[in-house]
């Protein structure tokens, strides 16, 4: 935090970073061994600051990234990277969220640890609350009651692996989110259309393509928090699909802000979810050659 604080304070010279990172730990924490995971947190963040820097600019904007404090931003830098890019086996989405608001807390005080907590919040429930919810029943410690997940509201949504052929290769259609990952075009599902039907539809609308549905791939759940219904389950249909080839015309969807083609070479080397690899891997080996 003190090296994000003082490179952000300097003008940000991604140069000098090492410098003040090395500076530090030998005035900070003298004799304290291995530095690995600091200065490998530290490079990473930098890495990826645009990417973040947008995030934060989107899920905050009233507040433009230059007239964030100092010391706010650079605390969501270092949470939305725990967040969104480090393994979450050893950085559990919640325990990023909360290092974080306690960071905020002490260097900028309840302000500064409330904003904090909107902004991730924010970005956590666009995310589907990660690991919140995986079990069918959970203990609500407030209420001291347990929840049942099948008693909440449920939203139908349909997706789908999206192929096309061209001079003899493969491309898929993916979007871009605001919290820098590709994924799978998906949408609501309206009254009573059938799954199919309601992923052709939402694909036209999302990114300019009409689908034919080839099979279906698998259903996918989790809990999210809406701001005025609270917790719903979304459940979401996968299907292969393809289309002929065109330029994807990306629709209005909120929290998208890119669509593209990638033949499928480059897609193991893309940022996707941990929950949309298997989907696009399944779809992938579907595809008629």
């Amino acid at each position: 935090m003190q090296t994000l604080f003082e490179w952000d304070f300097n003008g940000c010279h991604d140069a000098k970073i090492e410098e003040i990172l090395e500076r530090n730990l030998l005035e900070f924490a003298p004799g304290e061994g291995d530095f690995s995971f600091t200065k490998n947190l530290t490079k990473n963040i930098l890495k990826k600051r645009k990417a973040i820097d947008a995030i934060i600019e989107k899920a905050a904007p009233e507040w433009p990234i230059d007239k964030i404090s100092l010391i706010d931003r650079n605390v969501l830098r270092i949470g939305l990277f725990e967040l969104l890019f480090a393994d979450r086996g050893e950085v559990p989405p919640k325990v990023a969220i909360n290092e974080a608001i306690e960071l905020a807390k002490t260097f900028s005080g309840d302000t500064g640890g409330k904003f904090v907590n909107g902004v991730l919040g924010a970005v956590y429930r666009e995310l589907g609350e990660p690991g919140k919810e995986d079990v069918g029943r959970k203990f609500d410690a407030k209420k001291k009651n347990l929840v049942d997940i099948t008693k909440l509201p449920l939203e139908r949504l349909g997706g789908a692996v999206v192929y096309a052929k061209k001079g003899g290769k493969i491309y898929l259609a993916l979007v871009h989110d605001i919290f820098a990952h590709w994924t799978l075009s998906k949408g609501k599902l309206e009254g009573d259309e059938s799954e199919e039907e309601g992923t052709i539809r939402e694909l036209k609308e999302e990114i300019g393509v009409d689908i034919t549905i080839k099979k279906k791939i698998g259903e996918n759940e989790y809990i999210a928090s809406d701001p005025e219904r609270g917790k719903i389950r979304k459940h979401v249909s996968y299907f292969l699909a393809e289309t002929p080839y065109k330029e994807l015309t990306l629709g209005t969807s909120g929290g998208l802000d890119d669509a593209r083609w990638f033949p499928l070479e480059d897609v193991p080397e893309l940022a996707l979810y941990d929950d949309v690899i298997p989907l696009v891997t399944k779809g992938i080996k579907m595809i008629p050659k």
